[in-house]
Parts: structure tokens; C-alpha cells; sequence
């Protein structure tokens, strides 16, 4: 069979998982009869959860004598090491544009590195049975973008690409734009076509091949990934595997698989071109290669974008600590952050002078979030403190990152949407009318001041904005800046929280806590009304007296608190304060837990 290796990508919910699932369908992957969940490429509990893609996965699919290795990658910012590291096993992308919401800055993102590499694109333009469809002016745009990259890279650009339109969940595709039936087979044609080339590589020479992902299963163990790039790898032979280091050490193949459909297929041999799953070897990295054990040349490392966000992270040193997790010893902590940044290559961690506190580096808050949620659900407590940007210092100047950030939002949400901007010291760099009643706004704002920005934009716009981001480089620092507007209520004493003692404090802020739960001093119950902390004491009882009246006793209503999730936590916090976490609950602590010890004014 002909070979074709493709990735689909778009930005955040543009709807490549949705695709992917009528592809898989429709080219007979799966059974008439077989239940099928939706969106069955998320397989991840988070993805599920969240809705959205996290890790990129592979999957095969079968039309007319082709076989379509086909990589389904995530849209978020945060996870763009996932992209590039895909792009290096493919040869074509197919890049999903909503035909509302037009390119945005993780197309941009896709399209610049699949241009770097000289990939070949063809473009689907998705949702277009959408009532605020746009489908002329989003053709215009993708091409204006491609313009601009193929100017500002200098790399020669073939702009004669092809464009489809359909829709992804009603399952149809055509070159007509104004079609709203059919079926997948105009796109299904159009993947297996002569357009995206098939791998050109040297089947004849000494096998070699690259990393690009990590897997484990419980019958085979550690599982390296890679598209073969040149000559055979054969199952039960020998091969060499050259890690960073440089050292050359020869295993022995226990298990050879290429992807077919969603799970694997065992084959005797590969050829240069196909994406295989190789066993045998237990401590290989993403970037290793693997080659002839007479011939071991080595291939270039995977470079990624540097991280532009670091975390401190903590064993736990609260008063409740070893109640609600089953590991809390720093030698464990350290072994999940290893683990963790051996299946992703745009995480970096690293330990400090403290034993007890270690940094971990990533590409957003969103990516930090992902991987302490997966770190808690394995049964870990830890502490985690409030994201930093990565500055650097060049020539003498200190230097942040920044961002360019663009904002889809309803027209009367705009005023507050400056005002908050100001404050983190956004610009205001273009500003237009976007459908019927939405405007949208694009800044040039310092990474920073991103941090903890989500849920309030989410509240200015009640949930109707829509918020992406793209790193832009290295710019002179611009100051101090607040991390919240308000002080934190904190608990002045250990004890059981009482409902008398929240109801009297009503007046005093927000509330983060419920009765009955447990406190310590030093934790955050609320936030403040004003910007200075205020230390409070939740466990207070209400004395009975001998006076009893009708009117006497007061029923007790408290407002409903926030969900206490890892990203509101990590969005709230300030510096002087560190989240706990627990598989059971979240918290917000001051690091100084002693009152007296402790200063109120910020």
C-alpha cells in the first residue's frame, strides 16, 4: 500500500478531534455495529473532562490502496511542544479554520513551524452550516496569513493550496463552499491524493530512526515511538539506541507495531517512511535515536520553543498534612517530575538549594495546571506556588516575555476589557467589529500579566468572550504589578469552621470555605473587600443564652463559594502564598502561617 503521513491541526476548538472521529468512521475503521464514543482520540480522564486535546495521538486509517497515518494535536498555546514535535513525523498538514472565527494565534503558530519544515498544507474550512458563517472573508485571511509568514520567514511558498469546506460533526465535505450535505469522501480523496507526498526516504541504507513520543503498556513496558527515516528495523533483531550523552548501547527489539486504525498491529518489519511503537528498551527520551548497531549515527536532537513560565513546587508542610494522600516525601515528587518531562518535551525542571522545593518550567499556567491535576490524582500532597514568568538579561536590560493577545468578545464587554488590560499593562493594538454585536481586540501585553487573567475575563464578558494568546519574544521588563486588586481573608486559628462565624463575616469579602471543614492559622478563607490582608477567625460559636424569642435565633444563609479547582487556585493566588493540594481537596495558604510573623499590608 501507498504511505502518506498527515497531522491535522487548528487552534483551540476548531473541531480536529470531532474530524478525526468521521474519518476514522467513515473511511470503515470501525464496525457497522461498534459503539463508538465521541471525540474516541481524547482518550485522557483530563481531556474528557476538559473537552479538550492535551496530547497528540496517532491513529491509522485505509482508503482506496492508501494507508493515512493521521496525528490528531492540540490547539492550546500551552501545549504547542506536542505540535512540534508531530510536525517532525509528518509530511502534510491538514489545518482546520472555524469559518466564524477565522485564523487565530495558534494557526499562525502551526503554520509557521509546518513552513519552516517545508510541510505541504491544505486547508478545511470547518462549522460553515454556522449562522455567523463568514466563509470569503476566513479564505481571505488564511491566505493574507500565509502571505505574511511566507515574507517574514523567506521561505518559498506554494500559495496555490487547496480549500474544502464541510462541517466535522455533521460529517460532510466539498470544493463547494455553498454545499450543507454529503459525505467524507471528497476529504478522505484529497488526504490519500497525489497533493501530500508519500515519505522520500532511503529504504536501502542502515536503519535509523528518531524518538518523538513516549508510551507504556503494562504487557510490553516502555514504548518509543518515530517514523523510521531511513533502511529496515525488524522485530527480534538487534539495534542501537544513542541517547543525549552520546553513548551507543545495543538492545534487542522485543516487539515491532505500526498504528492501524486506533490500536497497533505487531509486524515483522518497517520500512523508511512508517510510524512505529518499538519495545526492548526501558530508559529511552524523546530526542534519542535509535540506528544500525554497525552504523550507529545519530540524528539531530528535538529543539522545541524555551518554556516561558516556572513554578515552585513542594512537598507539603501544612498542619494537615499526611491526612488525604498516600505519598509526601520529596524523593516521590521527584521521581513523577522526571517522568513528567520525559513524555513532554517543552516541560524543563530543575532542583533548588532547598531539598524540599522544586522548579518545574512550562509554556503557560494551562500546562502547569494539567500536569499537578495528573500529580494529585496519583495520590501525591504537595504545595504549589504562583506561576513566574522566565526573565532573562540581555546586554545589561532585563527582559520579559510577551504576548500578543486577541480577544473575541460581546461589543458592551469593551470598556472593562480595557480597564482591566491597563492594569496588567496590555496595549491596545487593533480593535474591529467581528460578526453581529462582537468586537475583536488584539494587545501586546507582558506574559505576566496573563497569569490569572482567565477567570476574570470570563466574568467581564459572562462567558461569551473567547481568549488566545501567541508568544511574541523577549521585550525590556515593565515594572511591579499587583497580582490581584484585593487582600486574602485569613484564618486566625486552627479549629472547626463554623457557620455563625462566616455568616458575621459576610461583610468582610468573598468566601472560599464551607462549615464543618477543618482549618489551621495562616489559610485563606476568602478574599478581601480591600487590597490589605485581614486575619479573621471562622471558628467562633455563638454563646446560647436563656433567652429564647420567635424573632430571637436567626436563620443562618450562606452564599455558594467557588469551585475549588487547581486553575482557580493557581489564578487567585499571590506570591506570599502557596496552593496545597491533596487528592481530596485544594486550599490556598499564606507561606508564613504565624500571624505575628506576617505583614497585612501589601
Amino acid at each position: 500500500m501507498k504511505l502518506k503521513n498527515i497531522a491535522v491541526v487548528a487552534h483551540v476548538d476548531h473541531g480536529k478531534t470531532t474530524l478525526v472521529d468521521q474519518l476514522l468512521k467513515y473511511s470503515g475503521t470501525f464496525s457497522a455495529h461498534e459503539q463508538v464514543a465521541e471525540r474516541v482520540m481524547d482518550s485522557g480522564e483530563l481531556e474528557r473532562e476538559r473537552g479538550i486535546t492535551i496530547k497528540a495521538k496517532n491513529c491509522a486509517i485505509r482508503w482506496k490502496e492508501t494507508k493515512v497515518n493521521l496525528l490528531d494535536t492540540p490547539g492550546h498555546a500551552d501545549f504547542g511542544g506536542e505540535v512540534e514535535r508531530s510536525l517532525m513525523m509528518v509530511d502534510g498538514i491538514l489545518l482546520l479554520v472555524d469559518a466564524s472565527e477565522g485564523p487565530l494565534p495558534q494557526t499562525r503558530f502551526v503554520l509557521t513551524k509546518a513552513l519552516e519544515r517545508g510541510i505541504r498544507v491544505g486547508v478545511f474550512i470547518n462549522k460553515v452550516d454556522r449562522a455567523d458563517e463568514r466563509i470569503d472573508e476566513v479564505r481571505g485571511e488564511v491566505e493574507d496569513l500565509l502571505l505574511e509568514i511566507a515574507s517574514n520567514s523567506g521561505h518559498d511558498i506554494d500559495l496555490d493550496i487547496p480549500f474544502y469546506y464541510g462541517s466535522g460533526r455533521n460529517a460532510y465535505a466539498s470544493k463547494d463552499k455553498t454545499r450543507r450535505e454529503g459525505n467524507m469522501d471528497p476529504l478522505l480523496d484529497f488526504l490519500v491524493s497525489d497533493y501530500y507526498p508519500s515519505p522520500n526516504f532511503d529504504k536501502a541504507g542502515s536503519a535509523q530512526l528518531l524518538v518523538t513520543n513516549l508510551s507504556y503498556s503494562n504487557y510490553l513496558g516502555s514504548l518509543m515511538v518515530g517514523r523510521i527515516t531511513r533502511g529496515k528495523i525488524e522485530n527480534s533483531k538487534q539495534i542501537a539506541h544513542i541517547g543525549a550523552d552520546g553513548k551507543v548501547k545495543p538492545f534487542k527489539v522485543s516487539s515491532l507495531q505500526i498504528y492501524d486504525g486506533l490500536g497497533m498491529a505487531t509486524v515483522d518489519s518497517a520500512e523508511a517512511g512508517e510510524i512505529v511503537i518499538i519495545s526492548g528498551f526501558e530508559n529511552g527520551d524523546i530526542g534519542d535515536t535509535l540506528a544500525a548497531v554497525d552504523n550507529p549515527e545519530a540524528l539531530p536532537r528535538i529543539e522545541v520553543e524555551p518554556p516561558t513560565v516556572s513554578v515552585q513546587v513542594s512537598v507539603s508542610t501544612s498542619p494537615m498534612s499526611g491526612r488525604e494522600g498516600e505519598y509526601l516525601t520529596s524523593r516521590k515528587l521527584e521521581e513523577f517530575l522526571i517522568d513528567a518531562i520525559r513524555k513532554n518535551v517543552s516541560l524543563k525542571y530543575e532542583p533548588t538549594e532547598d531539598p524540599k522545593v522544586f522548579i518545574l518550567k512550562a509554556r503557560g499556567e494551562l500546562q502547569v495546571a494539567v500536569v499537578f491535576e495528573e500529580i494529585r490524582r496519583a495520590g501525591y500532597e504537595l504545595m504549589i506556588a504562583r506561576p513566574q514568568v522566565i526573565t532573562k538579561e540581555i546586554d545589561g536590560v532585563l527582559m520579559e516575555p510577551f504576548e500578543r493577545l486577541v480577544l473575541d468578545v460581546p461589543d458592551d464587554s469593551t470598556g472593562a476589557i480595557t480597564e482591566k488590560m491597563a492594569t496588567r499593562k496590555g496595549r491596545l493594538e487593533a480593535m474591529a467589529p467581528f460578526g453581529e454585536g462582537r468586537t475583536r481586540m488584539e494587545f501586546h501585553v507582558p506574559s505576566r500579566g496573563l497569569i490569572g487573567y482567565r477567570s476574570t475575563f470570563l466574568t467581564d464578558t459572562r462567558g461569551q468572550g473567547l481568549m488566545s494568546s501567541y508568544f511574541v519574544g523577549y521585550e525590556p521588563h515593565v515594572g511591579k504589578m499587583l497580582a490581584r486588586q484585593n487582600g486574602a481573608l485569613i484564618s486566625d486559628r486552627a479549629g472547626k469552621i463554623t457557620p455563625y462565624a462566616l455568616f458575621n463575616l459576610l461583610s468582610s469579602g468573598k468566601q472560599f470555605v464551607l462549615p464543618t471543614e477543618q482549618t489551621y492559622e495562616g489559610q485563606v478563607v476568602g478574599e478581601h473587600t480591600r487590597p490589605n490582608d485581614l486575619n479573621v477567625n471562622v471558628c467562633r460559636e455563638k454563646h446560647l443564652s436563656s433567652v429564647r424569642t420567635a424573632g430571637k435565633d436567626e436563620n443562618i444563609i450562606l452564599p455558594p463559594i467557588p469551585p475549588r479547582t487547581l486553575d482557580w487556585a493557581l489564578d487567585w493566588i499571590d506570591d506570599d502564598e502557596w496552593v496545597e493540594v491533596t487528592p481530596k481537596n485544594i486550599r490556598i495558604r499564606k507561606k508564613e502561617l504565624n500571624q505575628n510573623m506576617r505583614k497585612v499590608t501589601r
